[in-house]
């Protein structure tokens, strides 16, 4: 009876491990605000600004990259490559079955080499050069508004939820956009990401320049305008985006999708369902858009045939 009773409880103890994955995505600003200034102790004072920073523009409306600090760049991309790593440790593990059970969301398996997919995440210029570029440029030439350049504060949670779905609302209208406004526009944005109708954990940003211009950079761009948040909101925002954008591409569902199915987040369920029928669900990390819409589609719904029961 004992062994019976343990052998019951590893899986809840799995799934809450796994659970442990959210915190981790945003570790770096965490480890460094959490409970104090802790960034203070570790980094020399003219490294960073407390207040906000209007850099000073040129004649050509950029600043001297020479006179911006980096330290706030370059601690955002590190966040993000450090949530990055905890995303694909947490589904090497989920594949070999060591954090509970890997329920497949559609019944057709997709087999692929571990090393060849994430050879192929990171060997991506749409997720990582376009965007990082974009951060790079827009930081160092001076063009962020000015709060975000500040490191007081800590990490404001209510921007960073304020940022989540500002973008997720204009990724929205995007993604919508390159599908309904005309076929021309489909073919040369987003149809290289749809050739993918049983898409896996690595093909979050396998995609055209073009799709992730019009639905992740442009977005970014009118996000940052609208929240006045600090470089640690940022950084949080930074890495929970681009984790969860990976995250609902997973091939398994994940032991959360119960909760957020019930408040309206995203889940690869959800996901596959837009990416098999391409009609419904353009969301990606909130269904509320969709369920406003009228455009929302539930993976239960469409069971049996391609997509696994019990979703």
């Amino acid at each position: 009876l004992p062994q019976a009773e343990a052998a019951r409880s590893l899986p809840s103890i799995a799934s809450f491990t796994a659970l442990a994955l959210w915190p981790c995505i945003v570790s770096l600003p965490l480890f460094f605000t959490l409970g104090g200034d802790r960034y203070r102790s570790v980094f020399p004072a003219d490294w960073y600004d407390e207040a906000p920073v209007e850099q000073p523009r040129g004649s050509f409306g950029v600043a001297d990259p020479t006179t911006v600090k980096p330290l706030g760049l370059s601690l955002g991309l590190a966040a993000v490559a450090v949530g990055q790593v905890f995303a694909v440790v947490y589904h090497a593990l989920r594949r070999e079955g060591w954090l509970g059970a890997t329920p497949r969301v559609q019944v057709q398996p997709r087999d692929y080499s571990f090393a060849e997919g994430l050879t192929s995440h990171l060997s991506q210029p749409e997720g990582f050069a376009l965007i990082g570029g974009y951060l790079i440029g827009t930081w160092m030439l001076g063009w962020m508004p000015s709060s975000y350049y500040s490191f007081a504060g800590g990490v404001n949670w209510f921007h960073v939820a304020a940022q989540l779905l500002l973008q997720d609302a204009l990724q929205y209208g995007m993604h919508y956009g390159e599908h309904k406004i005309s076929s021309w526009i489909y073919r040369n944005s987003h149809k290289s990401h749809h050739r993918y109708t049983n898409p896996r954990f690595f093909d979050a940003f396998d995609g055209s320049l073009t799709d992730t211009l019009l639905m992740i950079v442009v977005p970014f761009t009118i996000v940052a305008r609208l929240v006045p948040a600090n470089v640690w909101s940022y950084m949080a925002f930074g890495s929970l985006y681009a984790n969860w954008l990976v995250l609902i591409h997973s091939e398994y569902t994940h032991p959360w999708d119960c909760i957020f199915r019930k408040i309206g987040f995203g889940t690869p369920a959800d996901h596959h369902v837009h990416h098999r029928f391409f009609v419904f669900n353009y969301g990606h990390l909130f269904m509320y858009w969709d369920r406003l819409l009228g455009t929302y589609r539930d993976a239960a719904e469409v069971a049996g045939t391609h997509f696994n029961k019990g979703l």
